[in-house]
């Protein structure tokens, strides 16, 4: 039985960026071998087990063959005859498939540290071509490795190409798309993500909306500024969609498995950002904007609409911002229970509420007429 430390763990420690996790490959074992050492078994499709001691994951060497379409359909063959060769074959990217032994010696049949020294994504074997997901993993290591220099191999993206206009893509599962494009939106240069896939032609597949080149600039511009702002996953999301109206920004997200508040705020954007075009915002439009956006009752969410609306070009400005966060905190004095003691009640009531907290924004939203 031979044991490796693989994959990202050795490319990182080559790369001198902390290892956070760690996988090993286990060679000439069988999953008696490894439950009898007090391994614990977890994997269904094929063996993986957990050490007993470190909880970190350990897979018997394997190989795969494609099936069907998409990533799903491998059928994996296990067995102590398989390489260490064989099992690195199968994967990505060549600075994905280094192993590290040990001794502490580095095998690198495919070439990896090259790789990594001249900045190079590119794809160990034709296998690559067996699962359009790896489109997607290319691209968010293009994102995550962007500041270093890395882009992708002339051969891998004309690869990638091919997988799309042979319609692998097609048959990806969002959820597993949503899982890449979270990932990405969060790495350290997320524009190279949705760049790379634009250059492969994956975007139109996955994405189309943003085939338009406008649409496409003013989204990285946005997305870019969330990033300086350090948003959460809802706010980059909705600037990624913030060129587009709406129900369609809606729709998207949908399409991609986006959770509800990546949705929500992704529709609120569509639907609020073309009102600070119009002029000044007066008392009664700043207002509805408050009431469209639940802001009594969802304030988190409301500064984190307008934090994202202040990345888009043409958004509300710092003032209009400050304004109507002032107006909400002012209006919050407005208390049901005292207009209800006061006799109103039902619709009434409603609209008691309403007038009381249009006098607190008109005090921040003077008309100019006036």
């Amino acid at each position: 039985m031979e044991i490796y430390l693989v994959g990202g763990a050795v490319r990182d420690e080559l790369l001198g960026i902390p290892v956070k996790d760690r996988d090993w490959v286990v060679v000439g074992a069988t999953p008696e071998d490894m439950l009898a050492r007090g391994f614990k078994q977890v994997g269904a499709d094929f063996p993986v087990f957990l050490h007993p001691r470190t909880k970190e994951e350990y897979a018997l060497a394997r190989t795969e063959r494609k099936q069907g379409h998409g990533y799903h359909g491998f059928t994996v063959y296990s067995a102590p005859d398989v390489t260490l060769e064989d099992d690195l074959v199968r994967r990505d990217l060549t600075i994905n498939a280094m192993a590290r032994a040990e001794d502490g010696s580095l095998v690198d049949p495919f070439g990896g540290q090259r790789d990594l020294e001249d900045r190079c994504l590119r794809h160990v074997s034709e296998a690559f071509a067996e699962d359009p997901l790896r489109i997607l993993r290319t691209a968010r290591f293009a994102a995550r490795f962007h500041h270093l220099g890395f882009g992708v191999a002339g051969k891998t993206m004309a690869l990638m190409k091919q997988m799309v206009a042979d319609g692998e893509v097609e048959h990806l599962v969002p959820e597993r798309v949503w899982q890449e494009v979270q990932r990405a939106l969060h790495a350290t240069t997320p524009r190279a993500f949705f760049e790379v896939l634009r250059d492969a032609g994956a975007l139109a597949v996955l994405i189309p909306e943003l085939g338009d080149k406008h649409h496409f600039r003013t989204a990285m511009a946005a997305l870019t500024c969330t990033i300086e702002r350090n948003l959460a996953t809802a706010g980059r999301f909705a600037a990624l969609l913030s060129p587009l109206a709406s129900d369609v920004a809606e729709a998207r997200a949908g399409a991609l498995k986006a959770p509800n508040d990546c949705r929500e705020l992704a529709r609120l954007v569509g639907e609020l950002f073309p009102k600070f075009h119009e002029g000044e915002l007066s008392a009664k439009e700043a207002l509805e904007i408050c009431n469209q956006a639940d802001a009594w009752r969802r304030p988190g969410r409301f500064r984190e609409l307008l934090v994202t609306m202040r990345c888009l070009q043409g958004g509300p400005s710092a003032k209009e911002i400050q304004d109507l966060g002032d107006a909400v905190a002012d209006a919050r004095s407005v208390d049901a229970h005292t207009l209800m003691a006061q006799g109103f009640k039902g619709r009434e009531l409603g609209e008691a509420i309403r007038r009381e907290r249009l006098r607190c924004f008109e005090a921040r939203f003077p008309d100019e007429s006036d």
